[in-house]
């Protein structure tokens, strides 16, 4: 059952809360919060709102309109597991003061457009989403950049790295070699403990969690399965679930990062999104045809290879994202789908149940915006099924060995942010339709990324050193 705002007074008052955190999403994807002392939150602010000043956050307003409201989410309602005194914290929506709409460019506002176009087309009721955000552990990170130069360097004893330190009360030995993290036991896996707290975290906060374990890069990669759910209670618990990473960690004395590739020479952090369209109660995916497949789920598929490229300037938003897509490794760059082949863009999962029938998204990196990674894809994927877009066949053969002449026909994903930018400035049709995203939210987006290109491409980088010092 949802929780209504009277529900959430309640539990205001049996949890003695002395804050309520009121908290939303910015266009790069970091959560946001405000706090207001218990006796200032009245129900009141259910139907009218927080007030915010909605120019400071980036990617939002100007000067000149900056006022806008924040209308909490009464569903969302969780007691925060990282502070003193009692907290609740709830998740709300950017509104605009002025008509009461959702804030154009307020990411969860999308979100929820995006839902609502899906049951607008008759098409289907709900999208569930079921990402598989990847993070690391490190023990500490220190990196300098100025005009001397810059550097980065990553502690972590369970590093591979690491044999030749010494530690205060010895080094313990047992490590996992580089691409080898995938799953020994401890003590190679230094992390159960601090994963089990994550779970317990999560679970307390309403995040159903399905399975956790040690990914495959040796220093400290981790991954906590949690469940599926609809577009926007799954993008909710996404947020919920980085703020816990990062708070668990933090109080083992450790740091966290969903960033895609801290580290040279292991794998990097991929989020992995099954997706499925239901109508009535039923899997539109689920079918007789390739892995028990139906039209509908095979042209959704058509929708996400066709605006691949656009997509990755949302599902791979960083231009660290692209150190991950890299030819020849496992990296998923491959436009292509199947369901055995991991480097395959799309995947279909082995599944025993026709009901769990999906498609599994492989490109996406967990540093998206989840409101708008979900909003995107389910969009992309909607114009495959309304234009019939076939994705041709599927290729189950090992795609770094196909024959040259294959090969070329099989497309790639987006080699840099600037390339992913310049495809979807060409191509977003797809996601203003239904007025779901605006051109000006894009716009914004863009001009959002181009300062970090910029700064990127400005920074000598230290591997430049080692190229042409001598030169």
């Amino acid at each position: 059952m949802a929780m209504s705002a009277n529900d959430v007074m309640k539990m205001i008052k049996d949890k003695e809360v002395k804050f309520v955190d009121l908290r939303f999403t910015d266009t790069r994807g970091k959560e946001q919060h405000v706090s207001v002392p218990v006796k200032a939150f009245t129900m009141d602010k259910f139907e009218s709102g927080h007030f915010l000043d909605g120019s400071s956050i980036a990617g939002w307003k100007g000067i000149e309109a900056s006022d806008m409201l924040l209308m909490p989410d009464p569903d969302s309602a969780r007691m925060d597991p990282f502070t003193d005194e009692p907290v609740l914290n709830l998740t709300c929506d950017a509104v605009e003061p002025s008509d009461g709409k959702g804030y154009d460019r307020d990411p969860r506002t999308i979100a929820k457009r995006a839902e609502a176009y899906l049951k607008s087309t008759g098409l289907g009721d709900t999208a569930y989403f079921g990402p598989e955000p990847e993070f690391f552990i490190f023990d500490s990170v220190t990196w300098n950049v100025d005009m001397s130069g810059c550097f980065v360097k990553i502690k972590s004893e369970e590093a591979p790295w690491s044999s030749g330190e010494e530690y205060e009360g010895g080094n313990m030995g047992h490590r996992a070699p580089v691409k080898g993290g995938y799953f020994p036991v401890p003590p190679a896996d230094t992390l159960q403990d601090i994963r089990n707290a994550m779970v317990l975290a999560l679970e307390g906060q309403g995040v159903e969690c399905e399975v956790h374990h040690h990914e495959v890069a040796a220093a400290g990669q981790n991954e906590i399965g949690t469940r599926f759910n609809s577009l926007v209670k799954r993008a909710d618990w996404m947020q919920i679930l980085k703020y816990t990473v990062w708070n668990v960690a933090h109080s083992y004395g450790k740091t966290a990062t969903f960033m895609p590739k801290p580290i040279v020479g292991d794998n990097g952090s991929g989020m992995h999104v099954h997706q499925s369209v239901w109508k009535d109660g039923k899997n539109l995916f689920t079918g007789n045809g390739y892995s028990g497949l139906s039209d509908f789920a095979l042209y959704y598929i058509g929708g996400i290879i066709k605006h691949a490229k656009a997509l990755n300037a949302i599902t791979n938003p960083g231009t660290n994202s692209y150190k991950r897509l890299v030819p020849g490794f496992e990296a998923p760059i491959n436009l292509a789908y199947s369901s055995r082949n991991r480097s395959a863009a799309c995947r279909i999962p082995l599944v025993t149940d026709p009901k769990a029938r999906r498609v599994e998204v492989r490109f996406p990196d967990p540093t998206t915006n989840p409101y708008l990674a979900f909003a995107a894809m389910l969009m992309a994927g909607l114009d495959g099924v309304q234009n019939k877009i076939h994705p041709g066949d599927p290729i189950d053969k090992n795609l770094y060995d196909l024959p040259p002449a294959q090969a070329k026909k099989v497309q790639n994903v987006c080699s840099s942010l600037d390339m992913a930018i310049d495809h979807m400035n060409r191509d977003r049709e797809f996601l203003t339709k239904g007025g779901v995203f605006s051109d000006d939210m894009l716009d914004a987006y863009c001009a959002l990324k181009m300062e970090e290109i910029t700064r990127f491409r400005m920074t000598t980088h230290p591997v430049e050193f080692d190229m042409y010092y001598s030169s």
